[in-house]
């Protein structure tokens, strides 16, 4: 099992390097591990990455110098302890940060295609995501969804997509459950319920027409509801809502939201099936859930 997990692990690092190299990125994958710790940490040490990474401290000394020298992160002596060296984002290194995440995003959409479906052993799994390596479907993949999420931006709120917001939720509404008066209020009114009280609406736009939408609700402080996500009908199927997904759990996780959850319904096997896929938890829903049409609540944890 350990050979096989390394040799994979060597076929998934040459691979990633080539995505990185068709899309002139000049980075190591092997530093992908600290520098996403560094980058959402305030500041970090040596020992703090030892222990994160659960590497050895030469290597980790190694991607820090590394790093480094390619004006990544910066080093600083610790206030309190001179014998501390305290770790941080370069100004380089957050503008690098902020322009690589399509391209993660595409690669963690692709290892998520390859490692989803069911299988009776670990072997499997591997079996599957190896040939998908090996035969090149795995790059592709990245390089199918990169250029797609190329095409399509996220666009925060704009009072010009206020009726493709309203119209695409309540065609959803209908399709799948139906309608009520308080709907029609919220969806009307996103200013006054959504967005003033703290909460995000975002769209997925396509050579400027707004094809996509979801909302981040604010239910407390650092606790968001994931709600109205809802695509146009003729753009189903390129994978937007996902995008929608991965976009609001990056805005998350970003700016350090104590939690994301949201409500469903069984019914809706397939985005129960992506919820989870993406990492959310089933969880029990309250007596007095505010949807009567909702009979499932999912957390993702982060």
């Amino acid at each position: 099992m350990g050979s096989r997990l390394k040799r994979l692990s060597e076929m998934v690092m040459k691979t990633i390097k080539q995505a990185y190299l068709h899309y002139n990125v000049d980075f190591d994958p092997y530093l992908f591990p600290a520098f996403h710790r560094i980058a959402h940490a305030d500041s970090t040490t040596n020992r703090d990455l030892n222990e994160a990474l659960q590497t050895s401290q030469p290597a980790v000394t190694q991607t820090i110098n590394k790093l480094s020298q390619k004006g990544l992160i910066e080093l600083q002596l610790d206030a309190l302890d001179k014998r501390k060296k305290l770790i941080s984002l370069s100004d380089q290194g957050a503008q690098f940060y902020t322009k690589v995440q399509p391209l993660w995003r595409a690669m963690d959409q692709a290892v998520k295609n390859y490692t989803h479906n069911k299988t009776n052993s670990l072997i499997e799994h591997i079996d599957h995501f190896e040939d998908a390596v090996k035969s090149g479907k795995f790059y592709n993949t990245i390089v199918e969804i990169m250029d797609r999420q190329s095409q399509i931006s996220i666009s925060n709120y704009d009072a010009k997509y206020a009726k493709v917001f309203y119209d695409l939720n309540i065609e959803w509404l209908e399709t799948y459950f139906y309608v009520e008066d308080f709907d029609r209020e919220v969806l009307s009114r996103p200013e006054k319920y959504i967005l003033d009280p703290g909460g995000h609406i975002f769209f997925a736009v396509e050579n400027g027409e707004a094809i996509g939408t979801v909302a981040l609700m604010k239910a407390d402080e650092g606790s968001y509801e994931l709600t109205k996500m809802a695509v146009r009908t003729d753009q189903r199927g390129k994978k937007v809502g996902q995008l929608l997904m991965q976009y609001c759990i990056d805005f998350a996780k970003k700016n350090d939201f104590n939690k994301l959850f949201l409500y469903s319904n069984t019914k809706l096997e397939n985005a129960i099936y992506i919820y989870r896929k993406y990492g959310f938890i089933e969880i029990p829903v309250e007596e007095d859930s505010p949807y009567e049409r909702s009979n499932i609540k999912m957390v993702y944890p982060l």
